[in-house]
């Protein structure tokens, strides 16, 4: 059974692990430190939603969603930032339940809706569409990276 929790500061334990896989998963160096640091910075400051999936009540996964907003329709969004499930509970459907609590959480908000961005070769490209989310095929996405 999977249980979905919205996190607080009391469950960054939980998400420093969660959160280096994630990013190991992206090619980034493992640094638990670095991401103690981070998730308490999004706690203190309130600027992202984390979800964490709990399976047979063991932690197994967790998505966190970014405050933005559209201008053009004049409504707040959402960015689903991240979106990890332990290797040891995929194929159970966790992710699927974290994709459906972030679109419940985001029709709560009156939000316009939910952006993602991933990796090309990601295979959970076959959930995302299955569950009804849309491949951008009319606009490009560019990026500035800071050096």
């Amino acid at each position: 059974m999977t249980t979905i929790i919205q996190a607080t500061k009391e469950h960054i334990p939980i998400l420093i692990p969660l959160l280096d896989k994630y990013r190991i998963f992206y090619d980034q160096s493992s640094d638990e430190k670095a991401a103690r640091r981070f998730l308490e910075s999004r706690m203190k400051n309130q600027d992202s939603d984390i979800f964490i999936a709990f399976y047979d009540n063991s932690p197994a996964g967790f998505t966190q969603l970014y405050s933005s907003f559209s201008s053009v329709s004049l409504k707040p969004i959402f960015i689903l930032n991240d979106l990890y499930v332990y290797k040891e509970f995929r194929n159970k459907g966790i992710g699927e339940v974290l994709l459906n609590h972030a679109k419940e959480y985001c029709l709560l908000q009156k939000s316009k809706g939910l952006a993602l961005e991933t990796a090309i070769d990601n295979p959970a490209q076959k959930l995302y569409e299955r569950l009804g989310w849309k491949k951008n095929i009319t606009s490009l996405h560019y990026f500035w990276e800071a050096k």
